[in-house]
């Protein structure tokens, strides 16, 4: 398809021109931009473009979403308009990170290091819950627990208890290997690094307290410098700061010494220097630091434990919002090292199934099914601990349900820290929560959790229907000039939509694919798993459906196929995403993953190339689930007609369980 360099032009000229672009790159469905003041771009004039199907700002880049299939060709003449050098996804991105300010940056940077090994921890906090119920006095017998009455279960809780804990005693390690990597430096001498600060020989760091008091702290003895002999188990700031020292020295080496005697000279010394460093200087100073901000904590909870929960309770989905949540995550795991439980958690929990009570809630209020079921789904969600979908999908969107479910979540928190209610471990939030709570606070646990429940619900519904009785009455009230856009779904749960198009203009000719004509095109799911609406893709161009119609599919495999015989229009470079092409010449992009594009093609194989010919069910490309989850990036895969296809009449969307090449999951309807 031709494009037009004026429409181009416009792009630059909305953006604040040429002059205000720092650096600009694309990946398969959008332009990335980041730009040396966002205030200029004229948003008015992008939504005017026929090019631009939508517009967003995100971690300091601006996203231009152009398509598939044209925003390849639309980087390439505005590379020739603007005259600027062509830019990688990385380069885009170091600029952008740039333009945060030092706390966005920390927010990152934590987040990066904390999500990655956030699964270990999560699995070690259910362990932990499955423990705790077989040792936890007073749960099925007065004042004796489980393995009390049964000893035969004891070395089985025994062993629990082994498995479970080693993610903690050995956190440093896991902390290391991710902020390292982080920084830039080799994951291994991460993971050593946090394995020398837990060495068997240190003192533990769980019986330091007991050994002050007592005054037999060990020391070594250097040339008369007194250094404390103790370990680091439990502790976050010792190894993340020894981590981007470990990393910055290991990369200065690796530009300065010669590959012929690296492996003697860099690892060595990097470890060294600073594993020395770390006990001496940087683990007494941090440790110092830890315990003042742990005891401040400790302080504000004591003497005013309702006004934190009120706060905490009450703001923690905003702080989703923000990104900022991943940063509480390193003060849990603090608390539960130092001070063998978190109060904050238990908040978290209830908090998750607050947004999943106001979502479930308007059940009850929407009209519009479509948008129902997506309440339903994403209210699940947000009661097995994730609450995204709820919070983005459903609960901003219509803003009094996110409030109230904040309310609901503020008084569920002050009734916690009133009762002194805490958590042993990070486990999985929402109503599975309770396993990681101590068993002896499960009683005002479960209260609170009724009360998530039913005052979010309670009062959205409430609110939500006056707001629908008042709308029906300002309307009956009102003569209606324009029929609305039709929405219907089917009894079998199919939702239709119909496109934007003028009834006056449309090509009454079917699409021909050979002598036959083709009215209905039915699109087999490409992946097996659960087939979701798009709104719940975490990212607004697939969500608000700036690229066109489709679906999505949370995979539970790792094989993509063809949806229908095709020919492969276009593969991806990084080959996260490839665009086939129908006989009738309808296109169709599959895209695995959100933001994939980053890996740059790691964890990825595709099996076909441009301009060749695939049945049904052939093999298209296969990905690595544990690179794509371990890089923290979802999995969601969405399915899109790409807007801007003339012989679309409209499309069909199906949801639920689907497996590859056996359910239909999109039927579109061709002009004809």
């Amino acid at each position: 398809m031709a494009i037009d360099k004026k429409q181009v032009e416009e792009i630059v000229r909305a953006v604040g021109g040429k002059e205000n672009i720092e650096a600009a790159t694309h990946c398969v469905t959008r332009l990335r931009f980041a730009l040396y003041d966002e205030s200029k771009v004229d948003t008015e004039s992008l939504d005017q473009n026929d090019l631009v199907k939508g517009q967003f700002s995100s971690q300091g880049q601006f996203q231009v979403v152009i398509g598939p299939g044209l925003v390849d060709k639309v980087y390439d003449e505005m590379i020739q308009i603007t005259g600027g050098d062509r830019s990688s996804k990385d380069d885009v991105k170091a600029v952008a990170g740039k333009k945060q300010n030092p706390i966005q940056r920390a927010i990152k940077t934590l987040s990066d290091i904390f999500i990655p090994i956030l699964p270990a921890i999560i699995t070690a906090g259910l362990l932990l819950g499955i423990n705790n119920i077989l040792t936890g006095p007073g749960i099925f017998f007065d004042g004796k627990s489980l393995v009390d009455v049964y000893p035969a279960w004891k070395d089985l809780a025994s062993i629990i208890n082994t498995i479970a804990s080693t993610a903690f005693t050995f956190l440093p390690a896991l902390i290391g290997w991710a902020a390292v990597k982080r920084f830039g430096g080799s994951p291994l001498l991460g993971i050593v690094l946090g394995l020398i600060l837990v060495h068997p020989d240190l003192l533990s760091a769980y019986g330091y307290a007991d050994a002050v008091n007592n005054g037999t702290v060990p020391t070594w003895n250097l040339f008369g410098w007194e250094i404390e002999k103790i370990g680091y188990q439990g502790q976050v700031l010792p190894v993340l700061v020894s981590a981007y020292l470990l990393a910055k020295m290991e990369i200065f080496l690796n530009k300065r010494v010669h590959d012929s005697i690296k492996l003697l000279v860099v690892a060595p010394v990097t470890l060294l220097i600073t594993g020395f460093l770390a006990f001496t200087i940087i683990g007494p100073v941090t440790f110092a630091i830890a315990n003042a901000i742990t005891s401040g904590l400790i302080y504000v909870y004591d003497s005013y434990a309702a006004l934190g929960g009120l706060i905490y309770g009450g703001l923690y989905a905003l702080l989703v919002i923000t990104g900022m949540h991943h940063t509480f995550l390193a003060v849990d795991v603090q608390l539960i090292g130092s001070q063998g439980g978190t109060f904050l958690w238990p908040m978290l929990a209830l908090s998750n199934i607050a947004q999943g009570s106001a979502a479930l809630a308007m059940m009850l209020v929407l009209r519009e099914k479509k948008m129902r079921g997506l309440a339903a789904t994403s209210s699940v969600s947000a009661f097995l601990g994730v609450t995204e979908p709820a919070i983005f999908g459903v609960n901003i969107r219509y803003r009094y349900p996110f409030i109230f479910g904040m309310i609901g979540s503020a008084i569920g928190g002050v009734l916690l820290t009133m009762n002194n209610v805490q958590a042993t471990s990070i486990g999985v939030g929402g109503i599975p929560g309770f396993l990681s709570i101590f068993p002896n606070k499960w009683g005002v646990f479960f209260i609170g959790m009724a009360i998530v429940l039913v005052v979010p619900f309670v009062l959205t519904v409430i609110f939500g229907r006056a707001k629908l009785r008042k709308e029906d009455r300002s309307a009956s009230n009102e003569t209606v000039n324009e029929p609305k856009a039709a929405t219907s779904q089917s009894a079998s749960g199919v939702t239709s939509s119909t496109a934007k198009t003028d009834p006056n203009q449309r090509t009454r000719s079917a699409a021909q694919v050979g002598d036959e004509a083709v009215n209905t095109l039915e699109i087999m799911a490409p992946l097996t798993g659960q087939a979701v609406s798009l709104e719940q893709v975490p990212d607004p161009a697939f969500a608000e459906k700036q690229m066109g119609e489709g679906v999505a599919i949370e995979p539970s495999g790792n094989l993509v196929v063809a949806p229908f015989d095709a020919q492969v229009a276009h593969v991806i470079k990084s080959k996260h995403a490839v665009i086939l092409e129908h006989a009738s010449g309808l296109q169709v992009l599959i895209h695995v993953g959100i933001n994939t594009v980053s890996l740059k093609g790691e964890g990825f194989n595709m099996h076909v190339e441009a301009g060749e010919h695939v049945k049904a069910g052939q093999k298209l490309l296969e990905f690595d689930r544990k690179v794509i989850e371990d890089a923290g990036y979802p999995l969601i895969t969405p399915i899109i007609i790409p807007d801007g296809q003339d012989m679309v009449e409209r499309v069909e969307v199906t949801t639920g369980d689907v497996t590859s090449n056996q359910n239909g999951v999109l039927k579109v309807h061709l002009k004809g």
